[in-house]
């Protein structure tokens, strides 16, 4: 194993003070947590929003914290659920009496763990609320989630909602967006190498030097097949036709594109993948309203990509487009 690293115990704990230390005036570690926080939390009049998960995704979760997104990040160990008693340090650090919105991923660890601390907060009076998001067209159930898997289309639940609840809207408006852009949002990736969690010390799965895994997830859980690897071309075929199918969009409709790298893809190779994805809506009529391309959901150093379809109206594409002053994602 090779990584620029201290201890392989240390890691998550190292990584949040270095991510604090390069962004002094938009971010703030709570003491004794792992908790990263607005600058300026809690916000007057503004519906809290919290997500978080295992390390080892970055920039998710840490990187969407800031103005026009959300007010706090939770971080697990490496691809390990965060404790409730952390979540719940999230909570109340951000509710300014409006209440508080979780975002989690379907992951079974996420899902307990974010609804414990969700209990334990309205325990103590706070008004909280969830939506889930499982963006995952791959494989239904996995070893990691019941029901569909949590992944990229999860940084356009935080932006959309982010920029909702920055217009000081209410509760109910803010989680009402938010299943808006879970009912709307597909995803599917696919890998060609392993990763590494630092404290194991070795890779998570195998894949042979002319092999490719389709549908795999952001842990390395299993996808839908293995096969030899092809071209980008062929690639983003498959991947798109998963989405598609899914999604049942028609010849006029817009999207918002992201394509995602999953740590140690070069941008080059996310730039062919974008051309093929924006070939093949091209030819089936459906507009391309924006694009992402880069690393916005990660899997340590896995080689690969996601493909992430949102079908946007007049409402998300504001939301869209409204500022964001976090450090991964500013507008």
């Amino acid at each position: 194993m090779k990584k620029i690293i201290n201890d392989p115990n240390f890691v998550v704990k190292d990584m949040l003070e270095g991510f604090v230390a390069a962004y002094p005036n938009d971010v703030k570690l709570l003491p004794n947590t792992t908790v990263v926080v607005r600058e300026d939390a809690p916000v007057s009049n503004k519906v809290g929003l919290v997500s978080g998960g295992g390390s080892g995704h970055e920039p998710a979760h840490a990187g969407y914290v800031g103005k026009g997104m959300l007010d706090a990040a939770v971080a697990g160990e490496v691809f390990t659920s965060p404790t409730p008693d952390q979540v719940l340090e999230a909570i109340k650090a951000v509710d300014s009496g409006e209440g508080v919105l979780l975002i989690i991923k379907n992951y079974t660890g996420d899902v307990m763990n974010f609804e414990m601390a969700a209990e334990l907060a309205e325990a103590e009076g706070i008004n909280v609320q969830q939506v889930v998001v499982n963006d995952d067209v791959a494989v239904e159930d996995s070893s990691f989630t019941t029901g569909r898997r949590g992944i990229a289309g999860t940084v356009f639940v935080h932006k959309i909602v982010g920029a909702k609840a920055t217009q000081g809207a209410s509760m109910e408006e803010v989680k009402a967006v938010a299943e808006k852009v879970v009912a709307n949002v597909r995803s599917i990736g696919m890998a060609l190498t392993p990763c590494i969690v630092p404290a194991a010390g070795k890779p998570s799965f195998e894949l042979k030097d002319n092999e490719m895994e389709v549908g795999i997830g952001i842990h390395g859980e299993p996808g839908i097949k293995r096969t030899e690897v092809t071209t980008a071309h062929d690639i983003a075929t498959e991947l798109m036709e998963k989405v598609l199918d899914d999604m049942n969009l028609k010849s006029g409709d817009e999207v918002a594109v992201m394509i995602n790298g999953l740590g140690a893809t070069p941008e080059m190779e996310l730039y062919i993948v974008n051309k093929e994805v924006n070939n093949i809506l091209t030819e089936k009529g459906i507009k391309i309203y924006d694009t992402f391309v880069g690393e916005y959901m990660t899997s340590l150093e896995m080689a690969g990509c996601s493909v992430t379809l949102l079908k946007v109206d007049e409402e998300l594409k504001s939301l869209l487009d409204a500022e964001s002053k976090a450090p991964a994602f500013r507008r």
